[in-house]
């Protein structure tokens, strides 16, 4: 029986495999679902992702399931809160950013109507295909990445580098970063 072949990061944990199989490179267009992915994404900066994904439902529960309207409200005791939640990351900066970025997403959205539609034209509203043989290959940021990055920034957004858009990017399937012999590359390139 053929073994199913899958990028090398996703390794036999159970949590990434599921995230790799089932999640990472999927196009997402829900202005929520991509709020919050950028979010933890931000909340992942100098620590592995499989911090992140394993205390995702807790960030969930914490940040009222990243309902961009309650978040923007917090205040100094809600905050306070957050800090003192051991089922989350408890870092200042990055509590503060998610109420800032939730304030920041209000505005992009009454601005412009649509999350989705600001973020996917960073790609030109199509997933790039990108097809890399290794792993090796990958980079870190990209054009895209760069200029996602320097429009949130200067739309009032914090944690969204670069190479945190570019991972974003990655997750959220506005760029096909599975390698070409993994079986979701065939399967996320149509």
């Amino acid at each position: 029986m053929d073994e199913i072949k899958r990028c090398a990061w996703s390794g036999d944990d159970p949590f990434y495999v599921a995230y790799h199989d089932e999640e990472w490179g999927v196009p997402v267009y829900d202005d929520q679902a991509l709020f919050a992915k950028l979010l933890l994404d931000g909340a992942q900066a100098g620590l592995s992702w499989i911090t992140i994904l394993r205390k995702r439902q807790n960030y969930y529960d914490a940040f009222d399931d990243f309902d961009p309207y309650k978040m923007a409200q917090y205040d100094d005791s809600k905050i306070a809160e957050l800090l003192a939640n051991p089922g989350i990351v408890r870092n200042r900066l990055k509590v503060n950013a998610f109420v800032r970025n939730a304030q920041s997403y209000l505005k992009i959205q009454a601005e412009l109507g649509s999350f989705s539609n600001y973020l996917w034209r960073f790609v030109g509203g199509e997933p790039i295909m990108n097809a890399w043989k290794t792993m090796a290959e990958l980079p870190a940021t990209s054009p895209e990445s760069e200029r996602m990055s320097k429009d949130l920034k200067k739309r009032g957004f914090t944690f969204v580098g670069p190479t945190i858009c570019y991972a974003f990017m990655q997750a959220v399937g506005m760029v096909n970063d599975h390698t070409v012999d993994c079986f979701r590359y065939r399967e996320l390139s149509g």
